[in-house]
Parts: structure tokens; C-alpha cells; sequence
């Protein structure tokens, strides 16, 4: 049963040990949301001296010193119970420090797909969604890596909507050169 003052207060050891601990667990939402935008902490740091890691360290040993400090007898002087709930909760807080260092190197390391770039576009097939004049630019929806982008289209002739479509050049950022892939009805 936790310890508690006569007036229905909270033991100060453990409510000192809960007040680390909420301290520590709001810096590392704080580390791991806004880090980057904010630039918290030293841009070199890394592994187990990295914001994340030395505030899951805080937050874990406040919490876990809470608890061993709480079951403690009541005939325990309190410094002797803030000693054994600070080495407890230290040694209990390695592996979650441990944790965060890792969930940190994931997401920071976490492989994603390379930008699109427009040699990327050269041989995508499609099909024509507004019709392409002689002279001028329509519209195609493209495929891909497995995205359906839509861009300005111009080819060498006139072609209606829902003709299928292959990229042959890319004259702008926002536009595609386009071949007709229809069979010849002949």
C-alpha cells in the first residue's frame, strides 16, 4: 500500500520520484515530435546521449523510483528510500533509454522511396483525360511507382480522351511528350 502523509497527502519521495518522471516522459514527446523543428538538442548527439535517450533515462527512473518508493516499509528513513528508489530506477530505466536510442536510429534511418524525378516518367503508360489537340496541350493520368499522377500532355497529333498513352519526353517539370499505344483498327 502506498505511503501516505497523515493529512491524505502523497509521500514526498514518491511524489518527488512521479514529478522526474512526468518531467522526463513530457521532454521526450517533446524530443521526439518537435525535435527536428525546433533543433532541440546538440545536432552531433546520437546513441545513448541523444535527447531521446537521456530523457526516457529521466522518465523511466522517476516513474520506476515512484513505485519502488511507494512499496517500501513505512519504517525506512526517507532517504534510505530515495537511494533504493533511485538505483532501482535507474537500473530499470537502461532498457527503455536502450529503446528510445533504437525507435530514434529506426525512424531517423527508416528507408523511404527517392523523389520522382523526370527520366522517371520516360516510358510510363497512361491513357489521355483531356483530350490532346494538334496544337496544344491536354491532359494525361500516368502510372507511376504505383502513383497515378496526372500532367500536361501534348503529342505529335490530335487525341481524344481515354486514348491510351507512352511518355516518349518530359519538356517541363509539369509536362509529358506522349505516343498513342491504341492499335490500328485498319
Amino acid at each position: 500500500m502506498p505511503h501516505e502523509r497523515g493529512d491524505g497527502g502523497m509521500e514526498p519521495v514518491t511524489l518527488a520520484f512521479l514529478l522526474v518522471g512526468g518531467a522526463g516522459l513530457v521532454l521526450l514527446v517533446l524530443a521526439l515530435v518537435l525535435g527536428d523543428l525546433l533543433h532541440v538538442g546538440h545536432p552531433d548527439a546520437d546513441g545513448p546521449f541523444s535527447l531521446p535517450a537521456l530523457t526516457a533515462l529521466v522518465g523511466g527512473a522517476g516513474f520506476v523510483g515512484a513505485i519502488v518508493a511507494a512499496l517500501v516499509p513505512g519504517d525506512w528513513p526517507a532517504a534510505g528510500r530515495a537511494l533504493l528508489a533511485a538505483a532501482v530506477g535507474l537500473v530499470a530505466a537502461l532498457p527503455l533509454a536502450y529503446g528510445a536510442v533504437r525507435l530514434s536510429s529506426a525512424l531517423f534511418h527508416m528507408r523511404t522511396d527517392p523523389t520522382l524525378t523526370d527520366t522517371d516518367l520516360l516510358g510510363s503508360q497512361g491513357v489521355v483525360v483531356t483530350a490532346i489537340p494538334a496544337a496544344g496541350y491536354g491532359e494525361v493520368r500516368l502510372s507511376v511507382a504505383g502513383q497515378l499522377l496526372k500532367y500536361h500532355a501534348r503529342a505529335d497529333g490530335p487525341m481524344p480522351a481515354g486514348t491510351p498513352v507512352y511518355v516518349v519526353g518530359t519538356p517541363s517539370a509539369t509536362s509529358v511528350e506522349v505516343v498513342s499505344t491504341a492499335t490500328d483498327p485498319r
